[in-house]
């Protein structure tokens, strides 16, 4: 408590704190959204089983407009990155620096939890698990993993798409919408590989509003770029930084010739993306051949996530006029100490909360079970509806103990800055970086597309391990500060 006290009073003054809430709040509805739906069964062999009760929930499908929170996300994060780089290049810092410092927030993590996961499973398989039971259970808990391999896309694209952001503005998300219909389109009536770029497409436009967001924000007078000073505590030691501290710092002067691209943030602007936004969503899917759910269901014909189709598109736009809208009153609230301690207390452990709250349930259930105590209710009964309760405090328990355990592994990355030494980096440096990524997000697409009743038993094929190990430890070595000079 006293670090959250010290990093709530030293926060820099031109901090957008809204966006740190939003990013909470996404992650949050994420992880309660899949505890809220899941349902508990037992397969042929006895086997305790879990699956998603959305499926058999009809009625909450429009309810899936706002529980669909991964636009938020990508919102926040063009936000995010859009600072970070513009702060880091005042330094004279370069994009591959960028990327390297990023790598530790969001690679970091990601390797703990896989790391533990693969010595878990390798431990079962000796003691005789069967490698498909293994691969089903890695597999769930690896779900969160999808969405890492679009958003570290994103992130290895920030560079050139903020440069393009920076001459073209909203003229290039429009592009990315009008790419996604295209998909669309290959999805109706073929072919249907046009749809593949929507995975991309579709998360970049939303990213590249997190773009136009951060332009809104005002830069001091060209050659006068605000240099942050370091907070000092009562004992005139230095206080440490927010979590994503350079995240959302105030916005470096423009370059002579380049002008600012900002998205539209009134009132009116809110009101008009949010009528908009529903309004198209709706003939989308009441009226056109969209399903009204935004999340995964296996019985539909298509999914408007995966990949992001121009309805999923629609609703982002409503809910960034929501967002807009609550804006003001969220800026007040957030200005109190106690929510924003709250806040700067969730996003330090943000990620892991997101990567390990499906963990949290199988070893849960696998509690439950051993015990005789795992109750399986039929789906929207009274009784299973009794059981959300409990079964959401006792997930939170779990959570709570493997953040404790995990989460200083991402609030020691949260420190980390590669990106504060201002020299530049050699070309292999910078094809490095790309390359590393380039394994990381190889590796989790090969995991994310590997049957779940694939007899794995390691949990994962051996090439996306071999490939990820391989990408993070070159992540690992740049951090480390090779290949810097200056």
């Amino acid at each position: 408590m006293r670090r959250l006290r010290q990093l709530a009073e030293h926060t820099p003054a031109g901090r957008e704190r809204y966006v740190d809430l939003l990013r909470a709040l996404a992650i949050t509805m994420v992880v309660l959204g899949h505890w809220s739906v899941t349902v508990i069964g037992r397969d042929a062999a006895g086997q305790a089983t879990g699956h998603s009760a959305l499926g058999d929930l009809r009625w909450a499908y429009p309810l899936t407009w706002l529980a669909q929170v991964m636009p938020v996300f990508f919102l926040v994060g063009g936000y995010a990155n859009a600072a970070s780089l513009t702060r880091l290049r005042a330094r004279g810092g370069d994009a591959p620096g960028w990327l390297i410092d990023r790598s530790a927030r969001l690679v970091r993590p990601t390797s703990t939890l896989l790391l533990v996961l693969t010595a878990a499973a390798a431990a079962a398989w000796l003691r005789g698990a069967e490698p498909t039971r293994i691969r089903e259970v890695f597999w769930f808990a690896t779900i969160p993993l999808w969405f890492l391999v679009a958003y570290l896309a994103a992130v290895v694209l920030t560079p050139a798409m903020y440069a393009l952001h920076r001459r073209l503005g909203l003229a290039v998300p429009l592009v990315l919408v009008a790419l996604v219909g295209l998909g669309d389109l290959g999805r109706l009536i073929g072919p249907e590989e046009l749809s593949y770029g929507n995975y991309l497409f579709g998360w970049l436009a939303v990213h590249q509003l997190g773009f136009a967001w951060h332009d809104t924000r005002s830069v001091p007078p060209a050659g006068r770029a605000a240099t942050p000073q370091p907070a000092t505590g009562s004992a005139g030691q230095t206080a440490p930084a927010p979590a994503d501290a350079d995240d959302a710092g105030p916005s470096t002067p423009d370059h002579p010739g380049v002008r600012r691209r900002r998205l539209p943030t009134s009132r009116r602007a809110g009101l008009v993306f949010l009528t908009a936004g529903t309004g198209a969503a709706l003939l989308l899917t009441v009226l056109g051949p969209w399903p009204v759910v935004m999340l995964k269901v296996p019985d539909e014909r298509f999914d408007n996530s995966a990949p992001p189709s121009l309805a999923l598109l629609a609703v982002a736009a409503g809910q960034l006029g929501v967002i807009l809208l609550l804006r003001g009153p969220a800026e007040r609230l957030l200005r109190r100490t106690g929510p924003w301690q709250l806040v700067i207390g969730v996003n330090m452990v943000v990620l892991t909360v997101f990567l390990w709250h499906l963990t949290a349930a199988i070893l849960l259930i696998g509690m439950l079970d051993a015990v005789g105590t795992l109750p399986a209710p039929a789906v929207d009964t009274a009784a299973w509806w009794a059981w959300r309760v409990p079964w959401l405090l006792l997930l939170s328990a779990v959570l709570v103990v493997l953040v404790a355990i995990f989460g200083p592994v991402e609030a020691r990355s949260g420190r980390h800055r590669t990106g504060r030494r201002t020299g530049r980096g050699s070309p292999a440096r910078a094809a490095l970086a790309v390359a590393g990524y380039a394994a990381v997000v190889a590796a989790l697409l090969i995991n994310s597309a590997t049957p779940q009743q694939t007899p794995e038993p390691l949990g994962t094929p051996a090439p996306a391990l071999v490939a990820y190990l391989a990408g993070a430890g070159v992540l690992r070595l740049l951090r480390s500060g090779w290949g810097t000079r200056g």
